[in-house]
């Protein structure tokens, strides 16, 4: 609901509709799901094959954004995030190439095994900054089977053919009846008329068409039987398979970057409408990209800065350490269609901008309103009212962050007055001022999902207390008295008291 000031008294009108632009139809469409009260979104997820870098922060951060504000509409949200642990044949590539078998002789580790680890860092990553987890968290290697059948209906329908152990999705035969490239804006012919040498080129009938399923060489690690041959599966399929599981054969809001529109998109369009007969996806959500110096951050760039350089510094394009939550506030400032460029000098601006917003906040959350007879300012109140109710107005317009921030800001010099007794409290209503409360809350916590990073850092400390008590009583336990009490030495001599309970646990005290 929106909310009007009108002679001191709280009228209700209908809030706007939420609308998303559609990159599909490339124009903002009123949201409405397929089953009412409920929403299906699936996001394309991390490829496990190496750690996250900043631009992949994005993604994960926008759609959470939108995950929550969908929650907070009402909706019971079903959000699908795969994880990418199969090695994908990179259609884009000079060759074929599986990204977790490289990477795990290079790291001389099972694929399996480099796979754990990256997905542990990577979810390590996504706590930082304070993301939801997914309702479903599906893995292509977990869906191999879904895959196969997958491909098999679609060559029974006539639109994939098989070569020498790999199978291909025939686009050519697909844009005579459909409308393909029209999510990406690609054109047919110009894709047809393309000499990039890619592996397996002259097994395919246009170079314009995609890999299903590839043929795997002897050496190639991670393979799979099919009916074609041993094997592992294309990229693109896998999301298909995967989506149409859990989420059926058309859903509401499919979402990723920009840089997956094609081919990864474009291809999943194309192979779900044959196999489920249908076009799969109500709206379709891309986010810009991170760029640095307007170049977009890749390793083909040289320019990536890995998540936890970001948290540590330890990267040279960085002048120090940012806080997770700095990231997060860093890539709300500015709305997800937009291009967002780094700079330190733009992080260290988010650093100063979040301590001001928080510190404003809770000033507000610390207020006691003290009513006073008479002294409502009607022109400050229904000011305060319309800045407040345009949060949810900017949110229903294609999630606009950036617009609820700029109104939170021009908040803060009104709530530090306030808490400063410049501008008596009883200057608004208590109902305005309780809403004013109450929607700071909702907005800066429950929808953009920020954090105290004072709060953020003592739950890391606590976690380092919980490892080095864990020491310690490993220690205690081996009769090793001498790690005991350099633990419980040097901790005092920071700060920290270490107690021992009757029960034999340990608790610790900061002063």
């Amino acid at each position: 609901m929106q909310f009007v000031a009108k002679s001191l008294k709280l009228i209700f009108v209908p809030m706007d509709e939420l609308k998303i632009y559609n990159s599909y139809s490339r124009q903002k469409e009123v949201f409405k799901p397929i089953t009412p009260g409920h929403v299906g979104m699936y996001v394309c997820g991390t490829t496990v094959s190496g750690e996250s870098h900043l631009g992949h922060a994005r993604p994960y951060i926008t759609f959470d954004v939108i995950y929550r504000y969908l929650m907070h509409l009402g909706y019971k949200v079903r959000y699908v995030r795969n994880i990418t642990d199969a090695g994908h044949f990179e259609e884009e590539g000079r060759e074929a190439e599986d990204k977790i078998s490289k990477k795990a002789v290079l790291e001389k580790l099972e694929p399996m095994e480099l796979v754990t680890k990256y997905t542990n860092l990577f979810h390590w990553a996504m706590e930082q900054f304070n993301t939801l987890k997914p309702s479903i968290e599906p893995t292509a290697t977990g869906h191999i089977v879904e895959q196969i059948e997958m491909i098999k209906k679609i060559i029974d329908a006539g639109y994939a053919y098989e070569v020498n152990g790999s199978v291909y999705f025939d686009v050519k035969k697909y844009a005579a009846s459909h409308d393909y490239g029209k999510l990406s804006g690609r054109v047919l012919e110009d894709l047809l008329e393309t000499t990039r040498e890619l592996d397996g080129q002259e097994e395919k009938r246009n170079t314009a068409d995609f890999a299903l399923w590839k043929n795997a060489s002897p050496e190639h690690i991670m393979r799979w039987q099919s009916p074609w041959g041993v094997g592992f599966p294309g990229w693109h399929i896998e999301c298909s398979a995967m989506a149409t599981k859990y989420l059926g054969a058309q859903f509401d809001i499919h979402g990723g970057g920009m840089d997956l529109l094609f081919p990864h998109h474009e291809s999943e369009v194309a192979q779900s409408t044959i196999c489920n007969h249908s076009a799969p996806v109500r709206y379709w959500i891309h986010n810009n990209m991170i760029t640095i110096d307007g170049r977009k951050m890749g390793k083909s760039y040289n320019n990536v800065i890995k998540l936890s350089e970001l948290f540590t510094g330890d990267h040279p394009m960085l002048a120090k350490a940012y806080h997770p939550m700095v990231i997060r506030f860093f890539i709300l400032q500015t709305h997800y269609r937009s291009t967002l460029d780094f700079s330190n000098d733009a992080l260290q601006a988010a650093e100063k901008g979040l301590k001001r917003l928080w510190e404003a906040y809770e000033k507000l959350r610390a207020i006691s309103y003290k009513p006073q007879d008479g002294s409502v300012d009607k022109e400050l109140e229904a000011n305060c009212l319309k800045l407040v109710a345009e949060f949810d107005e900017f949110m229903n317009d294609d999630f606009g962050t950036a617009r609820v921030l700029a109104n939170m800001f021009e908040l803060v010099p009104f709530i530090n007055s306030m808490k400063d007794n410049i501008i008596p409290v009883s200057a608004i209503s208590k109902e305005t001022f309780e809403l004013l409360q109450k929607q700071m809350k909702v907005y800066v916590e429950d929808i953009l999902g920020l954090k105290s990073v004072t709060e953020a850092n003592n739950e890391k400390l606590k976690g380092v207390m919980n490892l080095l008590i864990e020491i310690r009583k490993e220690a205690k336990d081996k009769k090793d008295f001498a790690t005991s009490d350099k633990i419980r030495n040097q901790l005092q001599q920071m700060g920290i008291l270490l107690k021992d309970e009757k029960d034999g646990g340990m608790s610790w005290t900061a002063f």
